[in-house]
């Protein structure tokens, strides 16, 4: 039983929770709209949303059993500054540091969406051209597959083809036209959201599954590329 603060920022939305005994109590989220100013700008965000969910509901920071951070893959910008700020977080109060896998957040809130009318869960982050980060779910939510990082053909997925497949996250977007098949369905609004992070929290919280704050990293995935907006002048 425990208060965990959750934190999410493996994409553009940035989330942030409080969870009690593994039941989501107060949340906060940004979801940026298409040129949206605050796209991508978790290093503003993320601290105001953590100082207000704690005001706003009149927690203080030693109250605190835990926090828990969504661990990627994802954006490498992204989890950098969500794991730099839980790791503070945490090490500023004393208490231990949690990760919860990015794919299995996106593979909970899929589940709660579309029930038992499924075999597996494919849970996709949008990367670069045809390329997503994805991983394999079965209906209890128990990864059969590492997380990888894929370039989507139409040969994809095909070991698959034959089982009831929900394939989720702003990645799948990129499949719906390669991958051909009835047995198949597109979740494209399944978000990694600190909402969703709750339970799988408390159930790590429980166990004592943490982390060591000085050495935990992200789990990039990926090397960090920078690249140069569009129609942006230098």
């Amino acid at each position: 039983m425990a208060i965990i603060l959750n934190i999410e920022t493996s994409t553009e939305i940035c989330s942030v929770s409080i969870s009690e005994n593994g039941k989501c109590k107060f949340l906060k989220i940004h979801s940026p709209q298409p040129n949206d100013d605050e796209k991508y700008s978790h290093s503003k965000l993320l601290p105001v949303f953590i100082d207000d969910i704690l005001k706003e509901n009149g927690i203080k920071p030693e109250q605190i059993d835990a926090v828990a951070v969504s661990k990627g893959p994802g954006s490498y910008t992204g989890l950098r500054i969500g794991v730099s700020s839980a790791k503070g977080f945490a090490f500023g109060i004393n208490k231990p540091l949690i990760s919860i896998d990015t794919m299995l957040i996106m593979a909970k809130m899929a589940k709660s969406k579309i029930k038992n009318t499924f075999d597996f869960i494919v849970p996709m982050i949008d990367a670069r051209r045809m390329e997503v980060f994805c991983s394999v779910f079965d209906r209890d939510l128990k990864q059969i597959s590492p997380v990888i990082a894929k370039i989507l053909t139409s040969e994809s997925f095909n070991e698959l083809k034959s089982d009831k497949v929900c394939f989720c996250g702003n990645g799948a977007e990129k499949s719906i036209n390669l991958l051909k098949n009835d047995n198949f369905i597109f979740e494209l609004n399944i978000i990694p959201s600190a909402e969703l992070m709750c339970e799988l929290s408390e159930k790590k919280f429980i166990a004592e599954e943490f982390e060591n704050i000085s050495s935990f990293e992200p789990y990039y995935l990926k090397d960090f590329v920078a690249t140069t907006p569009k129609n942006k002048l230098i």
